[in-house]
């Protein structure tokens, strides 16, 4: 540890998936460093498994563990939020009105759930039918409202890229039709995805096998068709849609549940720094994650930005990398690992099935298994719903790097 005044080796800006496993991967590396991770909750969730716990097939409490037991040991947690980055002084000003000097800087606080620019909708949450998978608090809600439902609307929402993981917003809707189809309660249910954006997924490769599940489930998708506003006590949400030639039109849904994702960018720290791109994300080369200014900072995870799917997977394959070339850049060496893009969603089309969809830059298909991804199977529902959590708390997060090894530069 640093005495009074001098600078850590690494400070690391948020203590979720990509800011400890990027210290499990340095100190894996580098025992003798000086880290402190700075990170305000007490709770370390793992919210891959929140879409299963709105879909019934997940307990809830499972789903997180105490911030203290995931720290590595040869790291500093310091319990604050980051309020603001200087790197020309290569210092960080936090909440508790310290600062913390570094020599290097790892950037990695994930992304904000934007809540309030959608109207009406903050206040109606967790109500009338009102709720989201992308809160802890919520994902059982989901379920309740799920299995409540008899008859009536279901609509599912997905707002405009980039969102952490893109697969999520339909994966809802999919495990919900399941349930409702087993119940024999599908055929009286209007199911209904507005997608802010003008494809079902991002990937062609995925979209004709998702497109043989929208058609079982007689599910109907409404693309170019944007949330703007809720309003709970009447169930009725109001919808922006662009019409191919750009012009925009408002339309009103009346709905029995409604499970919104909210927009999202990157947090405040974040864009207000002089770490940040045009779009808000942190200015990183999209292989070595190295800042593209500031050669001492580094960038992982959700506010990273790079242009591959936001993801847990993603984290796995770039904490490596960032590690590697963090300690060249301390050790004046050149920078040689490299990410190529990779993410993973692995889509819930039933439960009990998964469509494993993983991907790098430029929609290239990086498969770990020599099947044909584009096919449902029940070997990827039994990897996500019971080993990924494994492998997320026991080997990501311990420096244990499965099917990780960066590419050589």
């Amino acid at each position: 540890m640093p005495m009074d005044n001098s600078a850590w080796d690494v400070v690391i800006i948020g203590g979720g998936a990509a800011g400890i496993a990027a210290a499990a991967s340095l100190l894996k590396r580098q025992s003798s460093l000086s880290i402190a991770i700075v990170e305000p909750s007490d709770r370390h969730y793992y919210q891959p498994a929140w879409t299963l716990v709105g879909g019934g097939c997940f307990d809830p409490a499972k789903t997180y563990k105490a911030t203290a037991s995931l720290i590595p040991t040869n790291a500093k947690w310091v319990r604050t939020r980051a309020k603001k980055l200087d790197p020309d002084n290569q210092s960080v000003e936090l909440e508790n009105g310290q600062s913390l000097s570094y020599r290097t800087l790892v950037v990695a606080p994930g992304l904000e759930l934007n809540w309030s620019a959608i109207e009406g909708l903050e206040s109606t949450l967790g109500q009338h039918g009102v709720t989201s998978n992308y809160r802890y608090d919520l994902a059982s809600y989901t379920w309740e409202c799920v299995k409540t439902l008899k008859k009536g609307r279901a609509l599912f929402t997905q707002p405009a890229m980039p969102i952490k993981c893109a697969g999520a917003p339909q994966k809802a809707m999919y495990l919900s039709c399941h349930h409702w189809e087993q119940s024999g309660l599908l055929k009286d249910i209007d199911v209904q995805f507005h997608n802010t954006g003008g494809v079902l997924f991002g990937i062609a490769d995925f979209v004709p096998p998702l497109m043989e599940y929208i058609k079982r489930y007689n599910a109907t998708l409404n693309f170019s068709s944007e949330l703007i506003a809720v309003d709970g006590p009447t169930r009725t949400a109001t919808f922006m849609d662009t019409t191919a030639d750009g012009g925009q039109q408002q339309r009103k849904e009346t709905f029995d549940l409604l499970h919104v994702v909210p927009p999202q960018r990157a947090p405040a720290v974040v864009r207000e720094s002089k770490l940040a791109n045009d779009a808000g994300w942190i200015a990183v080369d999209e292989s070595t994650l190295q800042h593209t200014q500031y050669g001492n900072v580094f960038s992982l995870g959700d506010a990273c930005g790079t242009s591959n799917a936001k993801t847990a997977a993603a984290v796995r394959k770039q904490a490596p990398v960032v590690a590697e070339n963090l300690l060249s850049f301390l050790a004046d060496k050149p920078l040689s690992a490299g990410y190529e893009g990779y993410g993973a969603c692995p889509l819930t089309v039933e439960k009990g099935k998964v469509v494993m969809a993983e991907f790098g830059y430029q929609g290239k298909l990086q498969p770990s298994f020599p099947v044909n991804p584009a096919v449902a199977r029940t070997s990827m529902w039994l990897l996500k719903r019971y080993a990924m959590p494994c492998i997320y708390f026991d080997m990501m997060l311990k420096g244990h790097e499965w099917l990780a090894k960066p590419v050589k530069l």
